[in-house]
């Protein structure tokens, strides 16, 4: 990987981030999951979390397990030398990620803003439909959440911008578009992006081994059912 471009700075004084971009990019965010996978699995001591975003990683240290040698003039220049070394070892291929299909429920009851979403873009509640789920969806990163995947990038005809107000309460499984990114709210929170639908998978599931569904680079298609079946899987999930 080049490493001549990268912006790397202190986050307070146990954290280092590595800046790609300052936009969302899917070559960058591919850089990112590429930096991401090469330190998960060639660890170093010391590191406590590795955290990927959009167009950045954010690599948390403890600082008592540092043993700095002498001629470096602070921790922070240690670690971005050694993660340096490391980002020089990264052969840049694409990492296999998986893909999934999501059932979403598009109607009234849970998509509480398909309406304005269809005055606002002068289209149909199925036009905007068809247009959410003829895309494939990559998750750039998760946050906000456990769980919770940003997804880019929305069909142009209906991306919307958040709420000025924010929802006190949005539903589990509750899908938004916020701009030109979707997602998932995969537990009761409050919320501001429009809500389109609703899934009845489960995203986060704190009692499995991997408790997410979904990972950054995944890739994600959504696809209509009806409520009946919105019922019919949610029981089935949760059984």
């Amino acid at each position: 990987m080049n490493v001549s471009n990268l912006d790397i700075y202190p986050l307070g004084d146990q954290a280092i981030t590595i800046q790609l971009g300052d936009y969302i990019n899917a070559s960058t965010n591919q850089e990112v999951i590429q930096i991401f996978t090469h330190l998960q699995n060639h660890p170093i001591n010391g590191i406590t979390d590795i955290i990927p975003a959009y167009s950045s990683i954010t690599i948390v240290y403890d600082l008592a397990q540092f043993s700095i040698p002498s001629f470096y003039s602070s921790r922070f220049d240690w670690i971005k030398s050694r993660l340096l070394q490391e980002l020089e070892l990264i052969n840049p291929v694409q990492h296999s990620n998986k893909s999934i299909k999501i059932p979403v429920c598009y109607n009234n009851e849970f998509g509480l803003d398909l309406l304005y979403l269809s005055v606002h873009t002068n289209l149909s509640i199925e036009e905007i439909i068809e247009r959410h789920t003829n895309k494939i969806y990559t998750v750039y990163m998760i946050g906000f959440l456990p769980g919770f995947p940003y997804m880019a990038s929305v069909d142009p005809g209906i991306q919307m911008n958040r709420r000025a107000v924010p929802r006190q309460i949005v539903p589990k499984g509750s899908v938004g578009i916020a701009g030109e990114q979707t997602g998932i709210y995969p537990l009761d929170s409050p919320g501001g992006w429009q809500l389109i639908g609703q899934t009845p998978l489960n995203l986060f599931d704190v009692i499995k081994e991997i408790p997410c569904l979904l990972s950054p680079g995944d890739s994600v298609e959504f696809y209509a059912i009806k409520e009946k079946e919105f019922w019919e899987i949610k029981k089935a999930v949760n059984e």
